[in-house]
């Protein structure tokens, strides 16, 4: 279908936003509808409240829906949290004697064996990555694909996504709960950079970092390869609430005072500007020098600054990066964050916003042109990509699709759950009959993502 509907769903710390969305004539995304609402249940990117988190989903999407005339029924989630990690491995394999040259099936067969890797328990595979290919030792150019290589050794380094079972499961409980089913999920800094970067930013080398309410999110690419991943729980709300115990003040005070009165650099802010905060009932009203309250921000972000920083000397690509770093996220709105990202960093940095590959007719296009929506906007461009990749394959539904891959014998939490494909999303008045359709089997869906280096899912 040319103008398939795809629906990303951003469950974040701070907001649960639904983003509805479509393939134009230009290739831009053209935005439907969308919901925000503010998340319950959710701590540093992790669900702890099933109830309060899937009330909050079905606010969103009943915004999103109502606003796009599309039945919501399948979404692409974003995953984040401090238990997601990142790991190389490398495997290999024999080519068949029968096989003369190298066939996608080897390729895929290599990949698979990377879910048979002994993890620690309670941990799961969500992405795997290729990084690099070789062929009877020999490594093979990034514009070389393995397949049509003649070898008998096929070999291959890897940087693999691991997820923590029971956070994963609560996500699909959550939205399980809201009438949803699962289409994918995705590592929400590899959603965010689909948003905000593009071909030439991954081929020079870039960091996206997208600061959210409960996580920082960071991923490295090089040579149009993602290199490094990691997910930091310290973000915006460590911000607001540094302000809020600083300043003896409520949250929600502190969190207007960061946004429309904060800096992030102490020497930017004049030294005798006086905010004043209306006191609690007959309290008097109180006065903050906004010095401090540049201090008070300073120190933190900071440190958030100083820990991107680590990742990315840690990814190895740290003197590699000519695109520099990327800033997105809600947290990217603080002023003279950039200015303090290049400070600690050493990197030129500019702020990532997702409006490159929106269409202009969109709906709420200024509103949506924010880097707090970059992870939600990047979750349709990646399933719009996933749909192209089936459709270019010649997959259909039926098939499970070729970027996706279920291990059998692997530890699957989806396993009791029915294996059957949705149908694409309908405008409302061409589907009345899809809400009676929540309550059928959740997709067993959240298999095993991954993007060669030569099918990239990731740098398409």
């Amino acid at each position: 279908m040319d103008n398939e509907i795809i629906v990303g769903l951003d469950i974040g710390t701070t907001k649960i936003a639904c983003f509805v969305g479509m393939r134009t004539e230009n290739r831009k995304v053209k935005i439907l509808g969308f919901g925000k609402t503010e998340s319950v249940g959710v701590e540093n990117g992790v669900v702890k409240s099933i109830t309060g988190t899937a009330d909050s989903i079905t606010k969103a999407v009943e915004e999103a829906s109502e606003q796009s005339g599309v039945i919501i029924d399948e979404v692409w989630v974003g995953i984040a949290g401090q238990h997601i990690k990142s790991n190389p491995s490398h495997g290999s394999i024999m080519v068949p004697s029968d096989h003369t040259l190298i066939e996608q099936e080897d390729v895929d067969r290599l990949i698979d064996e990377q879910y048979n890797i002994q993890l620690p328990p309670g941990e799961e595979i969500i992405h795997v990555f290729a990084q690099q290919y070789y062929v009877d030792r020999e490594p093979l150019n990034r514009e070389i694909p393995p397949v049509g290589v003649a070898g008998k050794n096929l070999e291959a380094d890897f940087h693999m996504v691991t997820a923590n079972v029971q956070n994963l499961q609560y996500i699909k409980y959550a939205v399980q709960r809201a009438g949803l089913k699962i289409k994918g999920v995705v590592l929400e800094p590899i959603a965010s950079a689909k948003a905000v970067l593009d071909d030439s930013d991954r081929d020079a080398g870039v960091a996206m970092v997208d600061i959210g309410g409960g996580t920082t999110d960071i991923a490295v690419f090089y040579d149009g390869i993602i290199r490094h991943t990691s997910v930091l729980p310290l973000a915006g709300n460590a911000i607001t609430n540094d302000i809020r115990e600083g300043c003896n003040i409520l949250k929600k005070q502190a969190e207007n005072l960061k946004v429309k009165f904060g800096s992030c650099l102490v020497q930017a802010v004049s030294e005798n500007d006086v905010i004043s905060i209306p006191g609690i009932r007959s309290q008097s009203s109180r006065e903050i020098y906004v010095k401090t309250l540049a201090g008070i921000i300073n120190a933190r972000t900071k440190m958030i600054m100083e820990q991107v920083g680590y990742e990315i000397k840690l990814s190895g690509y740290s003197n590699k990066l000519i695109a520099g770093v990327v800033l997105t996220g809600g947290g990217a709105q603080l002023k003279n964050i950039k200015d303090l990202c290049e400070l600690i960093t050493t990197t030129d940095t500019r702020i990532g916003i997702p409006n490159e590959h929106l269409d202009p007719e969109s709906f709420s296009f200024a509103e949506l042109a924010h880097p707090m929506y970059a992870t939600g906007i990047g979750l349709v461009l990646y399933g719009l990509e996933q749909a192209e990749s089936e459709r270019e394959h010649g997959g259909n539904e039926e098939e499970e699709p070729e970027n996706i891959h279920t291990k059998d014998g692997h530890v699957d939490m989806f396993a009791n759950m029915a294996e059957t494909t949705a149908e694409p999303q309908k405008p409302a008045e061409e589907n009345d009959n899809a809400k009676k359709d929540k309550s059928k089997g959740f997709e067993k869906v959240l298999g095993r993502f991954f993007n060669s280096v030569f099918n990239e899912g990731i740098d398409d």
